[in-house]
């Protein structure tokens, strides 16, 4: 008996905190059937194990890298939810992408009116599973680097969180 091999889907979004990546993955995930890795949510139960201090160092995203590569290898649809600030971490879900032979659509996500992007993170920042979210100096002074390829973009600003979704899912042809 000969068996095809199933095709996994990986969406690796990117983006700085606060442009909306958390509250369009949660959609698109349910609309596409998808396993949504978030990392705040992967950091935060690991922060929770005292396992590891408040430095994470790549602790959370080795993890969601592992249980994406899993997941992909079964031919689910996978959607990788950080921020996602260097091509180091960029480059490593490509690769998990690519050993698992599963298809890759990289989007960022970004929100260009700094006001709304404040209040989000601002008001995100007290109801964040409990912890306790970066401040928007810290957002403003992350060292997040321009994509050095050419990827899609999804803009926030002024838009309903449905309608960055169906960006995406455009994009897949969904």
């Amino acid at each position: 008996m000969s068996r095809s091999r199933k095709r996994g889907l990986l969406v690796s979004l990117s983006g700085l905190p606060g442009v909306g990546k958390s509250s369009i993955a949660s959609v698109l995930a349910a609309e596409i059937a998808a396993i949504w890795l978030r990392i705040d949510s992967i950091e935060n139960a690991i922060r929770a194990s005292g396992v590891v201090d408040d430095d994470m160092k790549d602790a959370g995203y080795r993890a969601a890298y592992a249980v994406a590569a899993d997941n992909l290898a079964l031919g689910h649809r996978v959607i990788a939810d950080c921020v996602n600030p260097w091509m180091l971490t960029r480059d490593a879900w490509r690769e998990v992408a690519h050993t698992a032979d599963a298809e890759l659509l990289e989007v960022e996500i970004i929100c260009t009116d700094r006001d709304a992007h404040r209040q989000r993170v601002e008001t995100r920042r007290m109801v964040s599973d409990g912890c306790a979210g970066p401040t928007w100096q810290e957002v403003v002074a992350r060292d997040y680097r321009p994509w050095t390829r050419p990827v899609p973009v999804v803009e926030t600003a002024g838009r309903k969180v449905c309608d960055c979704a169906a960006d995406i899912r455009h994009m897949l042809a969904l």
